[in-house]
């Protein structure tokens, strides 16, 4: 089978039972929805959970979804599959919905930001990413992959084979270089 091969593509391999197939869907998502759905129940293991829950149902939901009506549509598809899952599993274990829990208080944060604030915000993206680009390449490289890309230290490790103690470092000294580089400028008088 082509890696390459389109979501449309695989999804139709995963109707006619094609183990292989879910299994290149899955190293294509998985990480992304996993990350996703973390944000959404703050527990690792019910993100596990969730994710696995989702390739269960795609592998017995393929042959009901027609592809050439979801073409282009099998990324939001899934993710919307997990979304379903993630506020499933908060309601069966007592919990609210991130969206619900703080809708009311994001409704009086966006009302209440300033035109000051917003620029403020910006400013401090764009601070950030100012900030990232002054890493070494190998610190950058381990900071996108866990903090932005969802992969754990020992995955990094792992995949890119970077010894897990250098991993650790390589973060350690990256984070380090990032909190000087805040206070600095916070003592300098630029607000956050």
């Amino acid at each position: 089978m082509v890696e390459k091969a389109s979501d449309e593509l695989l999804i139709q391999q995963i109707a006619e039972r094609d183990s292989a197939a879910l299994e290149l869907l899955y190293d294509r998502y998985e990480r992304q929805i996993y990350a996703f759905v973390y944000r959404m129940v703050r527990d690792a293991m019910a993100a596990e959970e969730v994710v696995q829950e989702l390739f269960i149902r795609v592998w017995n939901s393929a042959s009901k979804l027609r592809t050439d009506e979801a073409a282009g549509k099998i990324s939001s598809w899934l993710f919307t599959i997990a979304r379903n899952l993630s506020v499933d599993w908060l309601r069966k274990h007592g919990r609210k919905p991130l969206e619900a829990q703080e809708e009311g208080v994001l409704e009086r944060e966006a009302s209440s930001h300033s035109t000051e604030q917003e620029v403020e915000h910006k400013m401090l993206g764009e601070q950030m990413k100012e900030a990232l680009g002054e890493l070494n390449e190998d610190q950058k490289q381990v900071v996108e992959l866990i903090y932005f890309m969802g992969y754990t230290q020992q995955e990094v490790s792992q995949r890119h084979d970077i010894p897990l103690g250098t991993v650790k470092s390589r973060v350690r000294l990256a984070l380090t270089q990032l909190r000087k580089k805040f206070e600095t400028t916070w003592k300098e008088g630029v607000s956050p």
